[in-house]
């Protein structure tokens, strides 16, 4: 298959959708009372609206990667971008907490179709010794949104409302669905039936865990019990359903790769922890230490400025190092920045947290870069599509999962004296389970692809 030379294009425009969907699901966290007080509820009310966001991304990408088979990733891909775009409009203009979840819900759907789509589009355009270039650039946006989120939704609903939230996608939303439409030229299709009982399960089993993640710390522990019975039954019946059908929604068997493997079991709780502490430092700041939300934020800029300072380097330090010494060098140094994060108190100086915040960015980008790349070096290309599936639900999960996982330790260990610092343990803990699957990497593990 010839490499389309529109190829570096449309990976900056993939970047820049999944940056807006990235960005959108955590931009709400400090709008919440603004928009708490517009609609007259609780704040702690409109955690629902990221919530059902979070979920309809990660229900809605194995969805489109069927899509994607039938109609052609062009199709579905410029069709997403205009139903995200329209959605944010529809949030923009609601007039209760219902209506705005509802719009939520959409958006996330097509945002859940819009990235793994797109991102499929600059894997079957790119040659494998491009392969680390290309998913450099359209990996970015997984390591800047979440961190800028909170920033940006604080700026805008000081100079403004909480509507500029979702107005501010109108114009670039119409921009590259523009050039989606001029750029993007992969038609090709697959006749096959959709996985409902696939979808179903998948559905089920993570409605249900996180439910129960939800529920946790709270006073109805049957509750939370039976939803995890439920995650449980559901998430096992949808593995042996997957292994077993002929067409299934998610294809479990790319499993096999040992790099696909790794980075997709080890890499999926590096994800969820690394995506946990742009939400716990903030936190941490203004709750337990009373810096003002201005100060923490400029806080977790600096995990920011740690991305774009080796962003530059990574590519380079992968070709010259090769993955499994840069995967050990991003998992080791973020379990060493979490804890000395929980070594902090209120009496640490703001440029010591803010070089903590910068190194952890740094080794955020490392080990996001590494992970994103080594997990498509051994397959197919007739397997990309499936693998790219299955890859972009697992991130998305993990990055879900990871901030309800951190609210469920901080909400358990407020009986300690120190909550905050038991999380960031536990967090740290939680991250060697990435270190002992780097370390089962072989030594050479895609070379061919690093060393091009």
């Amino acid at each position: 298959m010839r490499t389309d030379r529109r190829v570096p294009g449309i990976a900056y425009l993939v970047a820049v959708t999944f940056f807006m969907e990235t960005l959108d699901g955590t931009i709400l966290v400090t709008a919440a009372p603004q928009i708490a007080a517009d609609l007259g509820v609780a704040s702690a009310d409109v955690n629902v609206t990221m919530s059902a966001y979070l979920i309809a991304v990660a229900c809605a990408i194995p969805l489109g990667g069927w899509l994607a088979a039938r109609l052609g990733s062009r199709a579905v891909y410029c069709t997403s971008i205009a139903v995200f775009t329209l959605a944010s409009l529809l949030c923009a203009l609601s007039g209760d907490l219902t209506a705005l979840t509802i719009g939520r819900i959409v958006q996330g759907i097509a945002g859940g179709m819009m990235v793994p789509v797109g991102r499929l589009v600059v894997l079957r355009g790119t040659e494998r010794r491009d392969l680390v270039r290309a998913i450099a650039i359209i990996t970015w946006p997984a390591l800047v949104a979440p961190v800028l989120a909170p920033v940006v939704g604080g700026f805008i609903t000081t100079i403004a409302t909480w509507q500029w939230i979702f107005l501010i996608n109108l114009p670039i939303g119409v921009t590259v669905f523009i050039v989606a439409l001029v750029t993007v030229r992969d038609r090709t299709t697959e006749r096959r039936a959709l996985d409902w009982p696939g979808l179903v399960l998948v559905t089920v089993a993570v409605l249900g865990l996180m439910v129960a993640m939800e529920l946790a710390a709270g006073s109805v522990p049957l509750v939370t019990v039976a939803a995890a019975g439920v995650a449980l039954l559901a998430g096992t019946a949808a593995v042996w359903w997957l292994l077993r059908s002929r067409h299934p929604l998610l294809d479990l068997r790319v499993f096999r790769l040992p790099t696909f493997r790794v980075t997709n079991s080890g890499g999926f709780v590096y994800r969820a922890v690394v995506n946990a502490v742009p939400f716990v430092l903030p936190l941490l700041l203004q709750d337990a230490f009373g810096w003002t939300p201005l100060e923490s934020g400029i806080a977790v800029a600096s995990l920011f400025f740690g991305n774009l300072a080796i962003k530059s380097v990574t590519t380079p330090l992968l070709r010259r190092l090769g993955f499994r010494p840069v995967l050990l060098i991003g998992v080791i140094g973020t379990i060493g920045c979490l804890l000395l994060f929980a070594l902090l108190s209120p009496g640490s100086p703001a440029a010591l947290v803010a070089t903590l915040g910068f190194a952890s960015g740094v080794f955020r980008s490392i080990g996001f870069t590494a992970y994103n790349t080594i997990q498509f070096a051994d397959v197919d290309r007739d397997e990309l599509g499936a693998a790219n599936t299955l890859s972009a639900t697992l991130a998305q999960l993990a990055a879900g999962l990871g901030i309800a996982a951190a609210a469920t330790i901080l909400r358990l260990a407020d009986v300690a004296a120190d909550p905050y610092r038991v999380t960031f343990v536990v967090l740290a803990m939680l991250c060697v389970t990435a270190l002992i699957g780097a370390l089962r990497l072989p030594r050479d593990a895609a070379r061919h692809i690093s060393a091009g």
